[in-house]
């Protein structure tokens, strides 16, 4: 069956598909279905119920750039979608209609248009049935989210996982909302060729990833708020003193200055960043300047140079950059700066 006339058999589903200059399935095969999408997302079960088999259609139009893509997947009847770990990206349903309900490795959502969203973590098994449900997924590479974790809290790259429920009705939710469908309505305006200009695409990039950590993330929430000095529990001088090395880190370190700044002796100052923050006044400076190295990379231009980079960060042996770098963030810094410029000229 062809993909027109697919998508011309009438179901009771979204009465307008977005994004149909990007149609890459549509079908009412339920095998071909799970192959093809499978291609896009990852490999997955796919059963629809006995009773609603025959009212079975499958579209999902997808617009991909560098780092994150938006599409739209909707089914008609009643399926249940099996992916278990989707392993490479999370995932942010974002129902137009219908319903879903999605069950995950630590609880159960409901969602539906206006009312919730779900937010799906790579590491964590997710199974999902959908009721003639239609959705905005908005996809975000695992490699990219997991590295602003890590630039943003002061660990080493490790799995994360979201809380599984948005409120839609909740100001972050409703702004995750805004975003996605601001991001649909911009593909659509680029008529199927899904391309942007590097500065677009790496806004996009750094506004969606802004958005993502406003989530709820367990432990995470927390650790991102000590380590960029926001947390209540952490004593004033301490808090001053995290925020100049921020506002100063492209500078040479002084610890005489800092702890005078701070109001209070060297020794007290590092004590109380090994007792709060863990790590010494060096890492945590050390730290800064690797995050924003970091983000620089994911948002340089295509005749970007890491030495370039580096040194205006402050970094003075790029040797032992180097390899700070690959054991915050997984990889050496040359293969982030080459993984966008792939992804800028594969798009």
């Amino acid at each position: 069956m062809t993909a027109d006339a697919a998508a011309d058999r009438s179901w009771k589903g979204a009465a307008l598909p977005r994004l149909a200059a990007y149609r890459r399935v549509a079908t009412h095969d339920v095998d071909e279905a799970a192959e093809q999408i499978g291609r896009i997302f990852c490999p997955h079960g796919l059963q629809p119920k006995a009773e609603t088999a025959r009212d079975f259609l499958a579209l999902h139009n997808c617009a991909a750039f560098d780092g994150f893509s938006i599409n739209y997947v909707e089914y008609g009847g009643v399926v249940t979608i099996d992916p278990g770990c989707l392993d490479r990206f999370f995932l942010v349903q974002l129902p137009f209609a219908g319903a879903a309900s999605v069950h995950t490795a630590s609880r159960e959502v409901a969602t539906e248009p206006n009312s919730a969203a779900s937010l799906l973590s790579p590491t964590m098994p997710t199974r999902m049935v959908w009721d003639n449900c239609a959705q905005l997924i908005l996809l975000l590479d695992r490699r990219m989210v997991e590295q602003r974790a890590a630039a943003l809290s002061g660990r080493s790259v490790q799995p994360i996982e979201f809380d599984p429920a948005i409120a839609l009705s909740a100001e972050r939710g409703s702004r995750l909302r805004a975003h996605m469908l601001a991001l649909a309505e911009l593909a659509e305006s680029l008529a199927g060729e899904g391309r942007l200009s590097a500065v677009a695409a790496a806004d996009w990039r750094e506004t969606l990833l802004d958005i993502l950590f406003q989530q709820p993330s367990g432990g995470l929430s927390e650790a991102i708020r000590l380590h960029s000095g926001k947390s209540d529990a952490l004593p004033k001088a301490v808090r001053r003193a995290r925020d100049l090395l921020a506002a100063q880190a492209t500078e040479p370190l002084d610890l005489s200055e800092l702890a005078a700044a701070a109001g209070v002796g060297i020794r007290a100052l590092q004590g109380g960043f090994r007792r709060h923050f863990g790590m010494s006044i060096s890492d945590m400076l050390l730290d800064i300047r690797l995050a924003r190295l970091n983000a620089q990379l994911l948002t340089a231009s295509p005749e970007a140079r890491i030495i370039d980079l580096a040194f205006e960060l402050g970094f003075t042996h790029l040797g032992r950059m180097a390899g700070a770098y690959r054991d915050k963030f997984g990889e050496p810094p040359s293969a982030t700066l080459q993984r966008v410029q792939r992804g800028r000229f594969t798009n």
